[in-house]
């Protein structure tokens, strides 16, 4: 069996797509409508994934892996490199995960379940303020140094949200999204995310 990724166009499972390509891990993939939840090939995406959302991560044994902070932190076992380096660097990966799933990804919501005017002005100050945490404690070019970490790929994610909400970002961050986007595997993954199917 091959391992295979259920995302959906520009949705958080992009950070997914992005770290697994990073990481040189092959797999392939199935696009999700959320609002039918039928896979491409017309499959029933509840019987894959039961919570309804991607991302999904079917491994080669067919383990089932949900859930972004999940699905990445098993990617930097694979994958060394995209970790947090150092005796804590497992620890600061989940620590990075966490902050990016459960404050800034949660953060967006009134961007995408209908919220007020005035609900979005107040996410976006929200959201610049949790940007800003991030920006403050950049050790390098990337968020632990001079190489990105599956952390990074997941903050380029909501980065490109932030590009199409209008929530303000840092310019130590913009930058590093910058740099992410040059990179070929990333811009390879952005091209796969975005195809038609």
């Amino acid at each position: 069996m091959t391992m295979k990724l259920y995302y959906s166009p520009g949705a958080c499972s992009l950070a997914d797509r992005i770290a697994l390509t990073e990481a040189g891990i092959a797999f392939d993939d199935e696009k999700v409508d959320l609002k039918t939840k039928k896979t491409e090939t017309g499959a029933d995406f509840s019987e894959v994934n039961p919570k309804g959302y991607v991302p999904a991560l079917v491994l080669d044994d067919g383990g089932l892996l949900t859930e972004n902070a999940a699905i990445l932190f098993w990617v930097s076992e694979q994958a060394e490199q995209l970790r947090a380096p150092g005796p804590l660097g497992r620890v600061r990966t989940v620590e990075a995960l966490a902050y990016i799933s459960t404050e800034i990804h949660k953060a967006f919501a009134p961007f995408f379940k209908g919220g007020s005017d005035e609900e979005k002005s107040e996410a976006k100050k929200k959201l610049g303020a949790k940007f800003g945490f991030l920006a403050d404690r950049m050790e390098g070019d990337y968020l632990f140094g001079d190489d990105p970490t599956v952390a990074d790929c997941y903050l380029l994610v909501m980065m490109l949200w932030a590009d199409k909400t209008g929530a303000p970002v840092p310019d130590e961050l913009k930058a590093m999204r910058d740099r992410m986007k040059d990179r070929d595997r990333v811009k390879k993954a952005l091209e796969a995310d975005s195809r038609q199917s």
